[in-house]
């Protein structure tokens, strides 16, 4: 039998526990610091991402540390049907869902003159419509349960805005009406809605930035610092425990200081 401050311990390091989570986007970057951090507090995560390669890669480094803890799963979150079918199998294969982040997302950065109708439509169906067709697929299931979290990963470019970005921004600004819209239409079946908006995060979008730019954006951040992905996953992590259970309809920046 564990003592007073071992169980303390245990339950601090084990807040999601028998709850069953799915991140999108999670087979590299933040979607994986993600699924990790979920995974490390006791949850089962299922691992979505475009390719199946990825998607093996993160659940076997996430399995490594946590034994059985993740799953993988691939499918194109723009695609409507396929991403039903993906929520059927993982409800099929955990028996629940209790946590959904929708971090799927990619960028095709260009001035708005000289944009691609293409670019626009693969930026939005990504980034804002995969989200729609993943809290579609387990929204019903939420319901029924009359338990829930879904946290929608946005960005700052969403909130102030960014040139060359104008898809990509659109896109995450949709997500925060989309967010605080759902809170309110799920918040009596007591299901949480949240957004965390990321700052300028080392992944693999922020590496291929030439080092002047770098330098232009660090000197727009007050902490003067990039985050890291680990960051993000915090506060993830908050909004999907149980300290977080009374808020919902919010967006949490976590972005050094850059939006205030």
């Amino acid at each position: 039998m564990l003592s007073g401050v071992a169980a303390v311990k245990k339950s601090a390091m084990n807040k999601l526990e028998n709850q069953v989570a799915i991140v999108t986007g999670a087979g590299r970057g933040i979607g994986q610091a993600i699924a990790t951090r979920l995974a490390s507090e006791g949850a089962k995560v299922a691992i979505v991402s475009r390719t199946e390669a990825n998607s093996k890669k993160a659940a076997e480094e996430i399995n490594a540390q946590f034994p059985g803890a993740a799953k993988a799963y691939a499918v194109d979150v723009a695609d409507f049907k396929a991403s039903g079918n993906i929520c059927a199998q993982i409800l099929a294969d955990f028996g629940r869902v209790d946590i959904l982040v929708n971090n799927a997302g990619l960028t095709r950065d260009g001035l708005a003159m000289r944009m691609s109708e293409n670019d626009w439509d693969l930026v939005m169906d990504t980034n804002l419509k995969g989200a729609f067709n993943f809290t579609q697929g387990i929204l019903r299931t939420l319901v029924k349960q009359r338990s829930g979290r879904i946290i929608n990963i946005s960005s700052v470019a969403g909130l102030m805005g960014n040139a060359g970005q104008t898809n990509y921004a659109a896109s995450k600004a949709g997500l925060l009406g989309y967010t605080k819209s759902l809170a309110r239409e799920v918040a009596s079946r007591n299901i949480t809605v949240n957004a965390v908006a990321p700052g300028f995060i080392v992944t693999d979008m922020t590496d291929v930035l030439p080092e002047a730019i770098k330098t232009a954006v660090v000197g727009n951040i007050p902490m003067a610092k990039f985050g890291e992905p680990a960051d993000i996953a915090a506060a993830v992590t908050f909004l999907a425990g149980p300290d977080a259970k009374y808020i919902t309809g919010q967006c949490l920046t976590v972005d050094g200081g850059m939006v205030m």
